[in-house]
């Protein structure tokens, strides 16, 4: 039985794995982190690193190792229910609700809305995400060879156009990274910010998304046996994640230069459609809007598609494909409209929700050999670190939304009696104590069968 992938299989894989997670909205949050951060920009590169790269990569990992058929029956180790609910939660996430959206909202923010005159473009981005989302679900209803060329010239283009600002940048800084001064929480806290803000990448529930993708293609290669499937998903996976991490810091580096010049943007859309024309010009906006649009088109027709498959098979007897695929462009389109900022103000909330129950899923993955993969630890862990990520996704909610829901005083309270919660990590302790106890309702089912 075949172990190891070749060196071209494992290229091969380590690719697919780098455009599956890598889109033009990956490069909005390391350069506007760089200019927040300035000086403090290494500690909070490296926090960024963590959840930006290192997570996605395990949750690729533990579904190698679990050997499951993908999210749902994963997430199912906790129960059924909780599965559905899971696997929803975190498609609507990575979908319609926010990621599909931000695609046309970075093509915006990005391309076209530098090139336009003045200030008040009331208008301009409804009419934009209406041609991009007409599109989307012109290619999602037509899926074909569409997607293999825009991932083989246009996706390229993109990295090739990226790869020269980025010499630009490094050969002819716009200023030096020590002399931008750190701002907001980037002040005292760059690792734990940085390690926050690599959450809005979104791509550790990708990984458990779309996971599956990357172990079947290595199974299809001829490896079977789990341990050498998870082996060679991690040697992928480091192919992968050296370059992902590079092309962040780079950015990152770009972004705190940028501050030699630049004041720090309302977001990192914005920032990188400044930095691209101050190096070339009004070409160089041009250049760089036609390949983030089509990037972000791209990335936009793949989650399109696979939300609306996965949902057709979720809910068997329900709508067909092309119902899921017409209703999820319509919700993305309304949302859009929302903004680049709004969109990310709203989608921290649910992340801070979200990814504590996707890492414990795969640390306990990653680790459930040693108590037997037993679903009373799933359910328990579960179960605690659910309802500390509410307390975080009370804290993370944007003031006015906390006004109206009369949710101030509930989140005060948690987070008093929750340690790190001041941090983002008030799961931390509940989902250790939720192993505590299944550990030791596991350990007691264990003796009574003895």
């Amino acid at each position: 039985m075949k172990k190891s992938l070749s060196l071209k299989e494992t290229f091969f894989v380590a690719s697919m794995l780098f455009g599956m997670f890598f889109g033009a909205g990956n490069l909005i949050f390391p350069v506007a982190m760089g200019q927040l951060a300035g000086r403090n920009m290494w500690p909070a590169a490296a926090g960024f690193l963590i959840t930006g790269v290192g997570l996605p990569l395990l949750g690729v990992a533990a579904l190698g190792i679990s050997r499951k058929a993908g999210l749902l029956e994963l997430s199912s180790m906790a129960g059924r229910k909780y599965g559905v609910f899971f696997t929803c939660a975190l498609y609507l996430t990575i979908g319609p609700f926010f990621a599909i959206p931000r695609c046309a909202t970075v093509s915006f923010a990005v391309g076209i809305e530098s090139l336009l005159p003045g200030k008040e473009h009331t208008l301009a981005l409804p009419a934009f995400s209406f041609v991009f989302f007409g599109t989307v679900l012109f290619f999602s209803l037509r899926p074909g060879q569409i997607l293999t060329w825009i991932g083989k010239v246009l996706n390229p283009l993109f990295l090739c156009f990226l790869g020269i600002l980025l010499m630009r940048a490094l050969i002819s800084p716009m200023g030096g990274i020590g002399g931008g001064a750190p701002e907001g929480t980037y002040i005292s806290q760059p690792f734990i910010t940085g390690f926050l803000e690599g959450y809005n990448t979104m791509d550790a529930l990708a990984g458990l998304a779309f996971g599956i993708v990357i172990v079947n293609a290595i199974r299809g290669l001829g490896v079977e046996q789990e341990g050498a499937v998870a082996a060679n998903t991690v040697r992928a996976g480091i192919f992968s994640s050296v370059l992902m991490a590079a092309i962040y810091i780079l950015v990152t580096v770009m972004g705190a230069q940028s501050r030699g010049i630049f004041p720090a943007g309302d977001n990192g859309g914005e920032t990188l459609a400044r930095i691209a024309e101050h190096y070339f010009g009004p070409a160089g906006a041009l250049i760089l809007a036609a390949t983030v649009t089509v990037a972000c088109l791209k990335t936009a027709v793949g989650l399109i598609t696979s939300c609306g498959a996965t949902f057709e098979k979720m809910f068997p007897g329900g709508w067909p494909y092309r119902v899921w695929a017409s209703v999820f462009c319509i919700l993305s389109f309304v949302l859009a409209n929302l903004g680049l900022d709004a969109i990310i103000r709203y989608s921290q909330p649910v992340l801070m929700f979200l990814y504590p129950l996707a890492v414990t899923l795969i640390l306990l993955t990653l680790f459930g050999k040693f108590f037997e993969y037993d679903c009373t630890v799933y359910q328990w862990v579960t179960a605690f670190t659910a309802v500390a990520a509410v307390s975080d996704f009370l804290n993370a909610l944007p003031e006015e939304a906390a006004a109206v829901l009369h949710v101030n005083r509930i989140a005060e309270m948690t987070a008093g009696l929750l340690p790190f919660s001041g941090q983002g990590f008030g799961w931390v302790c509940p989902a250790l104590l939720g192993l505590a106890v299944g550990l030791i309702v596991r350990n007691g089912k264990e003796r009574r069968r003895k």
